[in-house]
């Protein structure tokens, strides 16, 4: 279809119709795109396991019919007028969030994935309206330029893509609390999100060690740049590694007991989690008061520090392993991602939707 500023573009892509429901075929409105908007061509999209929660409904909070996929990559077909960073041919990434601040009185660019005003690329409505926003799992985007993502030449663009999400989710505590030379980091799960943390906490020189539950990703954690692996299903782990990092970064959503993580934490240490188990967390004050240790979270990343993380992968070499399948699997990588049968993140191939013709 022709481009105008007045004419909606027509998409296609997999989107489901309620929480009990697969994903289908659907396509869809685009909205014409502003002089502020870069329009993209969807080349690849990662599936996160939050996609998978999204469209199950899993937090009371989804609506329908939704097109998931935060974890973008493409290629630029076209720009608005007011557009300077990008131009027609550009590579360019589209992470969680499209708009952020939008009910603030100015865009807040180091904290605004943490403010009122933040506007989902999926699973949310465009400013000012009652559009839902329709993710990744598609063949285009519109979105404004100052939420556009430029990929390094040195990122390809199916193995970045779940740095956009992924990669920023574990990049940003690792920076904010100052890991570097020497450091000693744990890694909680070896998954999606532990896999690119264990890189990245190498990358910036720490010492990292990774706890899974069993011993079954042994190898290839220690592949990836881990020095040592432990299982927690032992208790005698818990035991041998008492104050034994400055920092424990939990990237699970399975029940975990904090107080036992807190144990192996040093004088002043943190403990961070990023995944988010289904359930309250029992803490207890006596891990935190006796070595002055932290209990803290984080969510995402900024567009600038998530343009920082990218920088960051590309000069050390950093990508997810992933897994490229066809949009017309995605069930299937849906219910593997729910088992955790993945090693270590599914990317959907768009190029793949012309297989099937125009999607209804």
């Amino acid at each position: 279809m022709k481009t105008t500023a007045s004419n909606p573009r027509m998409a296609r892509g997999y989107a489901t119709a309620g929480a009990d429901q697969p994903l289908r075929p659907f396509t869809f409105e685009r909205r014409s795109p502003n002089d502020e908007d870069v329009v993209i061509d969807i080349a690849y999209c990662g599936v996160c396991h939050s996609d998978v929660h999204a469209a199950h409904n899993a937090w009371g909070m989804s609506h329908y019919p939704m097109v998931p996929g935060h974890e973008i990559t493409g290629v630029v077909r076209e720009v608005g007028k007011a557009v300077a960073r990008f131009k027609k041919g550009d590579r360019v990434g589209i992470g969680c969030f499209i708009d952020s601040c939008t009910t603030q009185g100015h865009r807040d660019r180091d904290h605004e994935h943490y403010l009122p005003g933040l506007v989902l690329t999926y699973n949310g409505f465009e400013p000012g309206s009652k559009a839902p926003t329709l993710g990744g799992y598609s063949d285009s985007i519109v979105v404004k330029e100052g939420y556009v993502l430029s990929v390094p030449e040195a990122l390809p663009l199916d193995a970045a893509a779940p740095l956009l999400c992924a990669g920023v989710t574990v990049y940003s505590p690792l920076r904010k609390w100052q890991v570097g030379p020497g450091a000693k980091v744990a890694i909680v799960g070896l998954g999606g999100l532990g896999h690119v943390a264990v890189k990245m906490a190498r990358a910036m020189g720490a010492e990292v060690t990774v706890l899974s539950r069993t011993l079954k990703k042994r190898d290839d954690a220690l592949k990836l740049g881990a020095k040592a692996v432990f299982a927690t299903e032992s208790p005698a782990t818990f035991a041998d590694l008492a104050s034994a990092f400055d920092l424990v970064l939990s990237t699970v959503s399975g029940d975990v007991d904090w107080n036992a993580y807190l144990g192996l934490i040093r004088l002043d240490g943190t403990f961070i989690t990023v995944g988010v188990p289904d359930g309250p967390v029992p803490v207890s004050a006596f891990p935190l008061i006796v070595g002055r240790r932290r209990l803290a979270g984080s969510y995402m990343g900024s567009i600038k520090e998530t343009q920082e993380m990218l920088d960051f992968c590309a000069r050390h070499g950093v990508t997810a392993d992933i897994e490229i399948i066809a949009i017309q699997d995605i069930n299937t990588a849906f219910a593997r991602v729910a088992k955790s049968d993945v090693r270590y993140r599914f990317v959907i191939d768009l190029a793949s939707l012309d297989k099937e013709g125009r999607a209804s």
